[in-house]
């Protein structure tokens, strides 16, 4: 059965920073069809967001991100997203946007990877080994194409 929005955890975008312009609108659309089609994949035995009511996509500087990585994973210096399994994605506004110019894409790609990533964390797929980060990056892609 194909989840319907009544099953979906509610999802919304902030934009806590002031340094880069983003399309709050624009990403929050975009992060309930990527929610629609994270939710649709099999189901992981570690998955979050079937026991979630809300998510929240939280944009920030480098500096809020710095230190929340410092704080929660003890590893100094800014990131491009923090997932927490209670439901928010931490996204910085100025890694995304260092990063969108190095890898040749839009900061709008770029902010959008970071949504499906954290989405894929919440539900279950784990980066830390080869396998795992194939996997994540091959089911983003094709999540990154049919949501856009």
């Amino acid at each position: 059965m194909k989840p319907t929005s009544a099953h979906l955890p509610q999802i919304s975008v902030r934009n806590l920073q002031r340094r880069v312009v983003v399309d709050r609108n624009a990403l929050e659309s975009f992060a309930e069809r990527a929610l629609q089609l994270c939710k649709a994949l099999p189901l992981n035995s570690t998955s979050a967001l079937n026991n979630l009511r809300k998510i929240y996509v939280l944009i920030v500087s480098d500096r809020k991100i710095n230190d929340l990585h410092r704080r929660f994973m003890q590893i100094s210096g800014p990131t491009d997203v923090i997932t927490f399994e209670h439901g928010e994605l931490v996204i910085s506004a100025e890694t995304a946007c260092r990063h969108a110019k190095i890898f040749g894409k839009t900061l709008g790609r770029e902010l959008r990877l970071y949504i499906v990533h954290g989405l894929l964390h919440l539900h279950g797929f784990d980066d830390k080994t080869s396998a795992g980060a194939r996997e994540m990056k091959r089911i983003q892609e094709r999540i990154l194409s049919s949501a856009a």
